[in-house]
Order: structure tokens, then sequence, then C-alpha cells
């Protein structure tokens, strides 16, 4: 047991004596908290030396880092002391003296040393540099000075004499020292403007216009007239009216302006997407404010979403295509007779083909999706599927034989086929001792019935097994080898983006159920039910995907490769 006594000083002299009791047979001193006796002092480790007992009532003193001690004057690593006999242990400007009481219980008197002493304060004062120096208030005031100078005066000065010139990304700037008004890193698409902040800050004090944006991004695309914006935002509330006069007067531009949606100095990497908050201000209740819109109120795509409308050609005159939602289960025309079932069975005789025939080309299985459907480069969108390429390994186009030669219709040129046939019925022979009378005679209606193999395939093409029909729709043209236009759409949602290369760990048949699907006029494309699996609105806690309005849809519509999916445009 240890009887420790510590001894502080109040500012006018008075000495504040505390004691307390440890019953411990070890103690340890530090500057952590934890330590039995508690140092706060830099120049002692956290735990610098323990207190162990000793034979004959002694204690013996042992540093636990690499800093020493000092007792009664010299300096040591290890010591072994007898409190009877009294001693003094240095550390920093604590002292402890060591002395055992009339209990027989060892006391330690913790005190720090003064720090100063009256009598060195004098002697110091002579060689000390402040008599000659500014005082502190007058340097205060001189830094405050050149600051001044330095970070306000001269990039005022020099913006305000600056050349106007036309922004440009890759210029250098023209204003000194503005670096430290900078209050963030730019964005990755911004990054070239790091040391031109007058390309966007063209007037000192003044926020951001549009007509600077503009200035840059000329081409971008409005996402409605500004008086219809104006309609669907609403009146503000008081509030927000007597917040949008406030930032009028400090030359902020709104509500709408470029600078709402688009932050900038955020910090490097690409700029954040919009908040969902800023799409549903207008449209979570469009409805109530735009009374001739054809749009869905959209507010959480969770919650309060409208259906997917898929732009359809859904009959062989239609000249452009028509958005039906998909709540009313749509058919689509495309001019094809192609059951997918069909062609994705694993047992039929059409998988037995593809066993065979494929094993030439190294893979012989059943046919997928993937055996027809080829992503395009990005990703994002198929590629049309070619009948050479896809389909003529087992739908054949080779009408004749000469010798060990094959030869093989041109899809797709209707006039060539003509004449390929019709140069068949010439090199056949025929037998012409008999004419046939009437109907049946060259030129009646029969007459083809009695041609040549060239005719007879000319005839057949259009059944609905024949060379053509059994792929394509025939067209109403009395009988001639015209079929209906194919069409074969890249994309079905105009105002939204899908980009199919974040699910390519998915099925097809996952979202597409093409394995059920017995007729080319059935439109497989998945509901909104079916990505409510996953995806839920921007707050969602427990969505796997968590998406904003941002994912699916651009609030300025483009064309060419700037209405690209945002994966996409942001490259």
């Amino acid at each position: 047991m240890f009887l420790l006594r510590s001894i502080d000083q109040t500012a006018t002299g008075r000495e504040i004596v505390r004691e307390r009791a440890v019953e411990k047979d070890q103690l340890t001193i530090g500057r952590a908290a934890e330590n039995d006796i508690h140092l706060p002092d830099l120049a002692v480790e956290q735990t610098h030396l323990r207190i162990i007992p000793a034979t004959g009532g002694k204690l013996r003193l042992q540093a636990a880092g690499t800093l020493g001690f000092t007792v009664d004057g010299r300096t040591t690593t290890d010591a072994t002391i007898d409190p009877r006999d009294g001693a003094e242990l240095g550390l920093g400007s604590y002292r402890l003296s060591f002395a055992q009481e009339g209990d027989g219980h060892p006391t330690i008197t913790v005190r720090q040393a003064e720090e100063r002493q009256t009598g060195k304060v004098d002697e110091q004062a002579g060689f000390s540099l402040g008599p000659v120096m500014p005082s502190k208030r007058k340097v205060a005031w001189a830094a405050l000075a050149l600051i001044l100078l330095a970070f306000l005066a001269l990039p005022i000065w020099s913006h305000m004499t600056r050349e106007r010139v036309t922004p440009q990304i890759n210029k250098p700037g023209a204003v000194m020292m503005d670096a430290s008004w900078r209050t963030g890193a730019l964005s990755s698409v911004h990054h070239g403007l790091e040391d031109n902040c007058e390309a966007c800050h063209t007037e000192p004090f003044v926020a951001v216009r549009d007509e600077t944006c503009l200035t840059c991004h000329k081409d971008i695309g409005d996402h409605s007239a500004q008086p219809r914006l104006a309609s669907a935002r609403g009146p503000m509330s008081w509030g927000d009216e007597a917040q949008w006069k406030v930032a009028h007067t400090f030359h902020k531009p709104g509500p709408g302006a470029c600078t709402d949606c688009h932050t900038e100095h955020e910090g490097a990497g690409r700029m954040e997407p919009t908040r969902e908050q800023f799409c549903s201000d207008c449209h979570g209740t469009l409805d109530q404010r735009l009374t001739d819109t054809a749009l869905g109120n959209a507010a959480d795509f969770g919650k309060v979403h409208p259906q997917f409308k898929a732009a359809l050609f859904t009959g062989p005159d239609q000249a452009k295509p028509t958005r039906i939602s998909l709540a009313d289960a749509p058919k689509q025309w495309n001019g094809l007779r192609f059951p997918h079932d069909m062609h994705l069975s694993r047992t039929n005789g059409v998988a037995q083909m593809s066993r065979r025939l494929g094993a030439a080309q190294g893979y012989g299985q059943p046919l997928d999706c993937a055996s027809c459907h080829t992503p395009t480069a990005d990703g994002v969108r198929f590629l049309p599927v070619d009948m050479e390429k896809n389909c003529e390994s087992c739908h054949s186009l080779v009408f004749d034989r000469i010798g060990t030669t094959y030869r093989t219709l041109r899809h797709g040129d209707v006039e060539q086929m003509r004449a390929e046939l019709t140069a068949l019925d010439v090199r056949a022979p025929r037998n012409t001792g008999r004419r046939r009378p009437g109907e049946y005679g060259s030129g009646g209606v029969y007459r083809a019935n009695f041609g040549g193999p060239g005719t007879a395939l000319m005839t057949r093409a259009m059944s609905e097994k024949g060379l053509c029909g059994e792929c394509h729709t025939p067209a109403a043209s009395g009988g001639s080898l015209q079929v209906m236009p194919v069409t074969q759409q890249s994309r079905y949602f105009l105002n939204g983006w899908f980009d199919h290369e974040p699910h390519k760990q998915e099925k097809c048949t996952t979202c597409h159920l093409a394995d059920k699907s017995k007729a080319a006029s059935d439109l497989l494309l998945p509901g909104i039910a079916q990505c409510r699996d996953c995806h839920q609105g921007e707050t969602a806690v427990k969505a796997e995907v968590p998406s904003s309005c941002a994912m699916c849809h651009t609030y300025h519509p483009r064309n060419g490769a700037a209405s690209a999916p945002p994966r996409i445009a942001r490259k």
C-alpha cells in the first residue's frame, strides 16, 4: 500500500494538498491518464517508470521506456531506494519525494517545480530581442495588411484590369493569386479550368451566370421552354421567396439556373448527379400545374413512378413509333415470323440441328440469346440480327448446285433473287413437245405449276413454309416476291435510358421471357415491377440499388453521342 500526496499551488501562492491511498504492491508513473501517478508533462513518457517492491522494505525504480530519470540529482534508468532514508525522484518538471511515516507505508509527495526563477528572468532579459523588436500588436496589424494586399487587393485589381476574352478551357488564367479564393477542387470535366477562374467567374463578387455556362455548352438541349418550366415549378412559398430575394441581392441567379443543379468545387472526380428532390419538386405533382401534360407524376422510383411506355410500331403502315404503356400488354409489328420459344428449346429439332451444325463451329450446343444477339461495343444495346451471320447456318438460301459448287441467293435483294431463279429456268431442260390448252397454256394462270425449278421456287417462296415466307410476312402485292419491311428497334424508351452493361451478371431470361414467347409480335420488355425487385428510390434503405432519377433520365435531351446513358456520356 502507498500513500500519495499531491501538492498544487494557486496563483496567489497558497498550497492545496490532496492525499489518497493506493492499495497496490506496484505503481506506474507516466503521462497517460491510466497510470497510478499521472504527470501531464510532455517530457514524461506515456508510461515512464514502475515502482516495484524490493527486499528489506526497499523500492526499486525501473524505467519502462527509453528515457531515464533522476534520483537525488543523479540520472539513471534503474535504482533502488529506501523510503525510510528518503529520496527525491525527478521526472520532467515534477519532483516526487519518498518517505516512510508512522504507519509504516511508503509516502510519495508529488510537487511541480517552478519553471521560472525570479533571479534568472532579470539575467535573461538583457539578451532578449524583445526591447528592439516591434510590439506584437504592430506585427499583427502589418501581417493583416500584407494578407489583404496579397489575397484581396491584388486579385481584385488584376481581375478588373485583365483583357476580356472568350473563355477557353485550356487558356491560362489572367488573375493573380486567385487560387487562394478556391473553395475546393473542380470536377474532372472542368479540371482544365483550375487556373482560369475568370472563365466562369466573369464579374467579381457575382455568381456564375447561365450565359457564361452556355458559352461552352451552346449545343445543350433545353429540358423544356422556360415559360412552361416556370408553370411546372409553381409559385414559391413565402419562405422560399424571401430567401431568393436575399440571394438576388447578392447577384445569385435562379431559380432554375444552371448552378441550382450543377454545383462545383465539391472535390475532384465526376460531378455529383442531381438529387431526386430536384426532379420531384415539379414532377411529383406535375398534373396539378400542367393539366395538358401526357407525363405521369413521378417522385420516387420505388413508390411514385408511372409504368414504362415503349415506342412501338404496331402496324405495317405506321411511319413513326407510338408510345404505349406496358400495362396495356401491347403487341409490336416487325414484319417477321419468329417464335423465340422454338429456337431456345433444349430438346426439339432446332436444338438438335444446332448441336450438329455448331460442332463444326466449335460449340455444338443448343441456341441461347447470345447465339443471335451481339452487344454493341459500349455494352449499352445490341446490334441488329444479321441474316448471313446469325441465321443462314440453319436457314440456308442455297437454291442450286453445279458440280461441287452451291449457288446461294443474296438475302434482301428481291430483284437479284428473281434473276437468279429465272436463269435457273432457262438452264433447265423442258418438255416442249406438247402444248397445254387455255389457262394451262403459255401465259395461263396455272403456267407456273408446270414451269422449271426456278418458277416453282418463286411460286412457293411466299408460303408459310417457303423460302421467304418461313421468316417474313408477304407483302400484299398480287403474289409477287415482295415482303413487308423488317423493323429491328434498338431503343424503345425515348425519355429514359437502360444500360445493359451493368446488368450483364444477370441471365437474359431474368427480365426477358423469350423462352415462353411463341410469336415475333410479343414485346419482351420487363415492366416496372421487375425493375423494382432491385431498384428503389434514392433514399430506400433496403434497396439493393438505391436509384435516383439521374440514373435513367437526363435533364438535357440531346442527340448523337451526348444522348448516351450517363455511364457513356461522362466519358
